[in-house]
């Protein structure tokens, strides 16, 4: 047998662990990192145009994106909030960051509420930044549509990383709790109730529920848990893409107030590059990003269309040519011929920092993912 070596790394697993020392210290080294990346995500976008608002000031822009993020708060505190992408009617462009506390409900055994609320406040001090308990209308309750509703406990957090993390310890015993309480049927409560003399009262049986020393025990439903963050915000606060806003910056100490202006009809003309990649591969296999070259990339950026070809694959210089399908999309293309493929890529590069796109058009997705890869970057899958 053959052994090839696919260039992927994988750590052994007696590396995977760290000692101790390292182990306690994760949580901040995961906080610092975090820090890193918003970083560079600021670095990025103002490269593109979009620089933060820094100044109190009022600006009107048209929603074309929105991303999560971490930003520090007033305390030098990591908090999670959503980066909103606006261009103005002249085309220049900035961002503003809203911050909203991430959270999720919890449905506990009738009249368990308070004592669950205690136990969760003690149990995840420092993740859990407010319990609270919310009426919320329940699908599941029998006559429903007439009103009834049932309490719910809201645990809200700083960060999406700390609603993670409890998620994860809260749901197998959720998973747990309601298999137990499918199989409890009525004919076990009835034999239950007999064994003990059948003198189990309501009021006997919640003083039996709230003295259980383990209160993840009385915690039967999640809901909402699983709802993406940058999607919970738009849904609660009505901010979405493709409408004109008024955008409010009073300083970092008050979040941004962000109000939708129905009055403004007419959208911005954002900058859209369409582009496809073509690579080598071996006969009937799929192009593989590890071994495979890019040998041209073809695009085209508001009806200019441009080709970069690689010269080590593409055995003479192109030269410019017009491809017009149809009357009304012409098609003139500007051919750049490059050495070999670490020119190719770095004049794409260079165009798209440049041209500065708000939108990336590919009709393969896999096209940027290859990309990515050949310059030893992560993959977006």
């Amino acid at each position: 047998m053959v052994l090839q070596n696919s260039g992927r790394y994988k750590a052994d697993r007696g590396q995977s662990g760290g000692d101790q020392e390292n182990q306690d210290d994760g949580s901040s080294m995961s906080a610092l990192k975090r820090l890193e990346r918003s970083q560079f995500t600021d670095e990025m976008d103002s490269r593109f145009g979009f620089e933060r608002i820094k100044e109190p000031g009022e600006k009107t822009g048209w929603l074309m994106n929105m991303h999560p993020t971490e930003i520090l708060d007033e305390d030098k505190r990591m908090i999670s909030a959503v980066d909103y992408y606006f261009i103005q009617e002249d085309g220049s462009r900035f961002k503003v960051a809203l911050p909203f506390k991430p959270y999720f409900y919890i449905a506990t055994k009738k009249n368990c509420e308070r004592e669950v609320i205690s136990y969760l406040s003690k149990k995840f001090q420092g993740k859990v930044a407010k319990l609270e308990i919310v009426p919320k209308e329940d699908l599941d309750l029998p006559n429903h549509l007439v009103g009834l509703k049932r309490n719910y406990i809201k645990l809200s957090f700083n960060t999406v990383d700390d609603l993670v993390k409890v998620k994860r310890e809260i749901s197998p015993a959720v998973r747990k709790n309601r298999e137990r309480e499918q199989s409890n049927d009525a004919y076990t409560s009835m034999l239950s109730s007999a064994l003990s003399g059948g003198n189990v009262t309501t009021t006997d049986e919640d003083r039996m529920l709230k003295s259980i020393s383990d209160q993840l025990d009385n915690i039967v439903d999640m809901r909402e848990y699983d709802v993406p963050y940058h999607v919970r915000l738009s849904i609660d606060l009505k901010i979405h893409v493709a409408h004109w806003y008024n955008v409010r910056y009073r300083g970092s100490a008050y979040p941004p107030e962000i109000v939708r202006r129905d009055d403004l009809v007419e959208r911005p003309d954002p900058v859209v590059l369409a582009f496809d990649i073509e690579t080598t591969k071996l006969p009937l296999k799929f192009p593989d990003a590890e071994t495979d070259q890019i040998m041209m990339i073809s695009y085209m950026i508001d009806g200019q269309g441009f080709l970069i070809t690689n010269r080590e694959i593409v055995s003479e210089n192109i030269e410019d040519f017009e491809f017009t399908p149809k009357p009304e999309y012409e098609g003139p293309f500007t051919v750049f011929n490059e050495d070999d493929e670490a020119a190719l890529i770095q004049r794409w590069f260079d165009h798209v920092q440049e041209t500065k796109p708000n939108i990336f058009v590919t009709y393969n997705g896999t096209s940027l993912t290859g990309l990515l890869l050949r310059l030893g970057l992560p993959s977006m899958d």
